[in-house]
């Protein structure tokens, strides 16, 4: 396995006994300094759950996965709340006039076929709308 060594100075940071192993009260310490709040019996379920070699420590590749997967989670969350925001009442899909409405609220003004231009560039079933995968695809 691949280092990841993006993570490697933010390990070394909390693996605070120089164990070269990140344990459950670390996780916590960890969790608190990115402004979070975790009960060790959290941070001991979470350590159990990302452990692969059983040893009831998070190694440093261990540690970068627990860490990305929980940078993709949020990057998801941001992306379904901003298409909550521009979908239509609720129809589970961005509309023309949706999406007008909400460029008009950031000071973005179009016209509705300028809208519907910018929705066929990403409407992949080309049903004139754009579902939430058409949209993820879109802001990436």
């Amino acid at each position: 396995m691949e280092a990841h060594h993006r993570y490697e100075s933010v390990f070394n940071h909390f693996d605070l006994d120089k164990d070269g192993n990140i344990s459950p009260s670390e996780l916590q310490e960890f969790v608190r300094a990115m402004g979070g709040e975790m009960s060790l019996a959290e941070a001991v379920g979470v350590v159990e759950t990302s452990d692969e070699d059983g040893d009831g420590l998070l190694g440093l590749e261990e540690f970068a996965r627990l860490v990305e997967g929980g940078e993709e989670k949020e990057k998801m969350e941001g992306l379904t709340e901003a298409f909550r925001m521009y979908q239509m009442e609720d129809t589970g899909c961005i509309t023309p006039k949706s999406l007008k409405r909400m460029l008009s609220r950031l000071g973005d003004k179009r016209r509705i076929d300028e809208c519907k231009a910018m929705i066929s560039a990403f409407d992949l079933n080309g049903d004139g709308v754009l579902d939430f995968h058409e949209f993820k695809h879109m802001m990436s």
